[in-house]
């Protein structure tokens, strides 16, 4: 199911949150939606999910207009909300508001759980779970419900690291499996290359960027946007240069790149080096086996991949 926004403004207090002329989210697919804080995700979100509408515009779900089609809508909240139930009772609530039968309802609900590896956990209160298991939990309440457009509002937020990577691993087969259109708001463009197939990029309440994340990463054009994809802008010959994460390498020849280095850090398998190229700062890795340049040391720096922005 087609997602699109048609000349979307959104206020709060007067401010534009969102002014959007044209956005269009293709049906089955994943897409990340990205920027600082403050850009206007969840807003995002809220207006797809026809819970606020937009003052000026129309945000269509299919080929109706969003507030008119929430039962087309799961939406996974940043924070879990849960009755003092049992973990099966709640995840199969909302099958059960939608009219199925208590027996229809926990099945589905069982095999939700089960998709997503807490089917041992079904008769346990599901304010006595750990917080990466309430995520599998809220997760497994949206899915059941198979409606054809999921959201997903900052889904890894608050795990653990191992929890954080085992979910990480899971839910892009779990997405695929599924086949919703699915929109997830993430601050981590790690966590969106892994989960996603586009990308769009909001700051201020605008889209900077939209496309494929192939189409966006290697050709971000904007400052704004490489940056918060994660890459390094840098000055070099008179233009501004992002360098992805990794492609910058210490070099024995002149490169137009000049670095001062500011200190070493000993992470155990390497050495991290950290550098200043004109006002910004960079990060190095270097090899265990290598003999780290020592701080105050003017040393010159090569990237190995850039793309030029605005």
């Amino acid at each position: 199911m087609d997602i699109r926004l048609e000349g979307v403004r959104f206020q709060r207090g007067g401010r534009d949150v969102l002014s959007i002329p044209s956005l269009h989210v293709q049906s089955g697919r994943v897409t990340a939606v990205l920027g600082p804080n403050g850009a206007g995700k969840t807003t995002l979100l809220r207006l797809v999910a026809g819970l606020d509408r937009p003052h000026a515009g129309r945000v269509l779900v299919g080929d109706g207009i969003a507030d008119t089609r929430r039962r087309s809508v799961s939406y996974v909240f940043q924070e879990e909300v849960f009755l003092r139930r049992t973990l099966v009772e709640n995840v199969a609530l909302g099958l059960r508001i939608g009219g199925a039968s208590r027996a229809g309802a926990r099945d589905r609900a069982m095999a939700a759980l089960r998709q997503l590896g807490i089917e041992a956990l079904a008769a346990r209160r599901a304010d006595q779970i750990s917080g990466g298991e309430r995520r599998r939990a809220s997760l497994a309440r949206a899915l059941c419900l198979g409606a054809p457009v999921l959201l997903l509002d900052e889904p890894m937020a608050g795990l653990d690291g191992s929890t954080y990577a085992r979910l990480l691993d899971d839910l892009p087969a779990l997405l695929r499996e599924a086949g919703p259109t699915t929109v997830v708001v993430t601050h981590d463009p790690g966590e969106a290359f892994r989960l996603c197939d586009d990308v769009v990029v909001l700051v201020d309440g605008a889209v900077r960027a939209a496309g494929t994340k192939q189409d966006v990463a290697m050709n971000p054009r904007r400052r704004d946007v490489a940056e918060i994809l994660g890459y390094v802008v840098l000055p070099r010959a008179g233009e501004m240069v992002a360098v992805p994460d990794g492609a910058l390498v210490l070099a024995d020849h002149d490169t137009g790149l000049e670095a001062t280095i500011e200190g070493v850090l000993d992470v155990v398998h390497a050495w991290d080096v950290t550098a200043a190229i004109g006002d910004s700062r960079v990060h190095l890795r270097l090899p265990r086996s290598a003999i780290p340049p020592r701080p105050g040391a003017r040393v010159n720096v090569e990237a190995r991949q850039t793309c030029t922005v605005s």
